[in-house]
């Protein structure tokens, strides 16, 4: 929470002014406005009420003689602080917050091109089945003739033993297998994609002309074949997977026909290493049954975009970033010419391929931009197909002038109403990308001007893999887990903590996760609330799960329903500890910022904890409440450490446990609210509880979700609007998806104008 030390001698003031107090004690250290000085930097501003601000002053003000006020001269001190330029109404007051010129952020960038080249290649369809459909065939020949059985197999991961798939139709000794689909990349980077096989096997992903990995013909003992691709968050990846029983590409049937064949394993997996995490079978969850074209991948490197609010902004132009737009369009500029025909629609010796170009250059054109092309942009495109006699070299041309362009780069020129820019803001919030065919059309009849038409067409798209994926990287950007988080921990003290059952546990979040916001309730409050957690056999013998887990995945309640939602979530709870202990200042930290919206200012110097072998005696608790005593600590830590506290029957891998350092463990804790009021809680589920019915931490979640969704301060569009979206949340029962078209909604009809009723 961003707050102040006023560090200045309190002289004898004839009657309670707090104006008269901060202007005689206070200004040369804080500034007239509480703007800063070279002294102190920081402006005085954050979001505690006059209560709050009122207990902080009593307690710690002034440095050098702390408790020295009256609780009348804090509350008065507090109040014109408050009121005159340290909360949010009095900053938006004093300094108006407008929507910034944006350009396009990388995640952005990569999805825009990625749907650009798509769009004329057809929109892939989507389906609520899982898996791959799978051929098996009773020989090496893939002919229909041959094919034995069509099944759809919910993941590559089949050991087959000596025996036959399908014993009596397909001998043992040789058949073969084919399977077909799509991949859905649920984050963006690079992928290691792994077979697994003693036998013949070959894949395609996304082109289905060249095999990215080829293990058809082979010698020696090798079983894992591995190749690495660049794939983008919430698009789905055409996929083709080969897989043969017999001498390692070699056709000897003639001889060996008639005779008795050996007995020899045969199994086939596939696997992949998503960025930043473990090696697994590829999910059934990001498998698809259908076929899709080959989805525009740009691999240019883009330098990081700015977090310094707290969620990803584009408005910082640089020279890397301009010169990586310029080789990101390069490079798009020669992978469409090389596939101009197909995309333009061109075939072998047409006679209308000048046209033809012209045409698909258009296109091009209108949907980069979001919008018609004006006379002179036509004019301009067709200036530039005529320089060239070769009508590959001038599209080529064309693609540059428009991927350079501030029509395609920047968002928000103008803060423009009409029905093409609330199908951009609209499509950049929910996708992060362009309006599809689909929002383009209603644009262009004029359907996008009222909350109703926008909200309908935010609710079919947030049912897309973009708008899916959109969600859960805002679920786990408020969760802090959109980075991977550091869980090494000591192998001595924590045996079988591995890397495949944090790759368990971090799935099993994201699992949860899509569980609750998909339901029918969508309701955010089973987040904190719910004592169930999906689990795999290894973390259900490691969290000690009564029920035994076969295959796959399955709800389960941990230590007897003690749990609470996200809150003690193993990854969570791991992921903010250190490697032998567990941390109440890392979890404190993450319930205050993320559940609360709390603004906690950093703190002065990194600090290392007291080494729990330095004080065997003491439990965490009793070693954080030593290293955090002295006044200039208390000031955030008496926030921070009642709200970590609270995890403390977690250990620092997310294990229940009833002691620490052999005394029982000390789980209460308590947070004041900002009406003033200090709330008692003890333990994780009665945290939970609390946090589930706040308002403090409802508007803080619907603020986050604006923030990551529309990526402009929700100040910009009125100084009611968090408000406006906290009572919405709350009317519509808090329903997640339902926040999420509603924040889309008023960022695609943009900022209050004077005329705005």
């Amino acid at each position: 929470m961003a707050f102040f030390t006023i560090s200045c001698f309190i002289f004898f003031v004839p009657s309670v002014d707090g104006a008269a107090i901060y202007k005689a004690q206070c200004v040369r250290c804080h500034g007239p406005s509480g703007e800063g000085t070279k002294q102190y930097k920081p402006r005085l501003e954050g979001d505690r009420s006059i209560a709050q601000l009122a207990d902080v002053i009593h307690k710690t003000m002034p440095e050098n003689a702390p408790g020295s006020l009256s609780a009348e001269q804090s509350q008065a001190v507090a109040s014109y602080v408050h009121d005159a330029f340290y909360s949010r109404i009095a900053r938006e007051r004093n300094r108006p917050v407008r929507v910034e010129l944006a350009r396009l952020t990388t995640r952005q960038y990569r999805n825009v091109l990625a749907d650009l080249v798509g769009s004329f290649r057809g929109t892939p369809g989507w389906t609520d089945q899982r898996g791959l459909k799978a051929e098996y065939f009773k020989n090496r020949r893939y002919r229909p003739m041959d094919r034995v059985i069509q099944r759809t197999d919910s993941q590559i991961l089949l050991d087959f033993g000596v025996e036959s798939p399908a014993p009596g139709k397909i001998e043992a000794h040789e058949f073969s297998a084919r399977w077909n689909g799509s991949i859905l990349a649920d984050q963006t980077g690079e992928y290691e994609i792994v077979i697994r096989t003693e036998h013949a096997a070959r894949l395609w992903l996304n082109d289905l002309k060249r095999p990215l990995i080829d293990a058809w013909v082979k010698s020696g003992n090798d079983t894992e074949y591995r190749a690495t691709i660049f794939l983008v968050a919430g698009r789905l990846y055409s996929v083709r997977l080969e897989y043969s029983k017999a001498k390692q590409g070699v056709d000897d049937s003639a001889k060996t026909k008639g005779k008795e064949q050996p007995k020899v394993k045969s199994s086939i997996a596939l696997l992949w290493k998503p960025p930043g995490r473990s090696q697994e079978a590829i999910p059934s969850a990001n498998l698809l049954p259908i076929n899709v074209p080959e989805s525009y991948i740009c691999s240019t490197s883009f330098p990081p975009d700015d977090r310094s609010y707290g969620w990803e902004r584009g408005t910082t132009v640089s020279k890397e970033w301009d010169q990586a737009a310029t080789d990101a369009a390069l490079e798009a500029a020669a992978a469409i010419a090389e596939r101009a025909d197909e995309l333009a629609g061109v075939k072998e010796n047409d006679q209308e391929r000048p046209r033809k170009y012209q045409l698909f250059s258009q296109a091009f054109a209108e949907r980069a931009f979001r919008r018609p092309l004006n006379a002179e942009e036509k004019k301009r495109i067709e200036r530039q197909l005529a320089v060239d006699a070769d009508p590959v070299i001038g599209l080529k041309r064309v693609v540059l002038l428009v991927l350079k362009s501030p029509q395609f780069l920047y968002r928000e020129v103008g803060n423009s109403r009409n029905d093409y820019d609330v199908a951009a803001r609209l499509s950049f919030a929910l996708w992060d990308s362009l309006p599809d065919a689909a929002l383009l059309a209603a644009a262009s009849a004029g359907k996008l001007s009222t909350r109703e038409s926008i909200a309908l067409q935010a609710e079919r798209m947030l049912g897309d893999p973009r708008g899916r994926t959109k969600l859960r990287t805002f679920l786990l950007t408020w969760l802090k887990a959109d980075q991977p988080l550091d869980l090494s921990r000591d192998a001595k003290k924590f045996p079988g903590f591995d890397s495949a059952l944090v790759a368990d546990m971090r799935s099993s979040l994201e699992y949860f996760l899509d569980d609750v916001v998909w339901s029918d309730t969508s309701d955010y409050r089973q987040l904190l609330l719910s004592d169930q957690v999906y689990v795999t056999g290894r973390m259900a013998k490691y969290f000690g799960v009564g029920s035994r887990v076969e295959n796959g995945w399955a709800k389960a309640k941990l230590d007897d329903g003690k749990r609470s939602g996200v809150l003690t979530h193993p990854y969570l709870l791991a992921g903010f500890s250190h490697s032998t202990e567990s941390s109440p200042i890392h979890r404190g930290v993450f319930l205050a910022r993320s559940l609360l919206g709390v603004s906690l200012k950093a703190p002065p110097e990194a600090v290392a904890p007291l080494a729990p072998d330095l004080h065997p005696s003491l439990t965490t608790r009793e070693r954080v409440t030593m290293q955090t005593r002295p006044a200039n600590c208390m000031t955030c830590h008496e926030i921070i450490n009642p709200l970590g506290f609270t995890l403390e029957h977690f250990d620092a891998v997310g294990r229940y446990r009833s002691e620490d350092h052999a005394k029982p463990v000390n789980a209460a804790g308590w947070y004041q609210a900002r009406d003033g009021k200090t709330v008692k809680v003890n333990g994780s589920q009665e945290l939970a509880a609390f946090v589930a019915d706040s308002p403090e931490a409802h508007a803080a979640f619907a603020e986050q979700m604006f923030h990551h969704l529309v990526q402009q301060s929700i100040r910009a569009y009125g100084p009611d609007t968090l408000e406006r979206l906290r009572k919405s949340f709350t009317a519509n029962r808090y329903h997640i998806r339902r926040l999420a078209i509603e924040a889309a909604t008023v960022a695609a009809l943009g900022p209050p104008t004077k005329t705005t009723p």
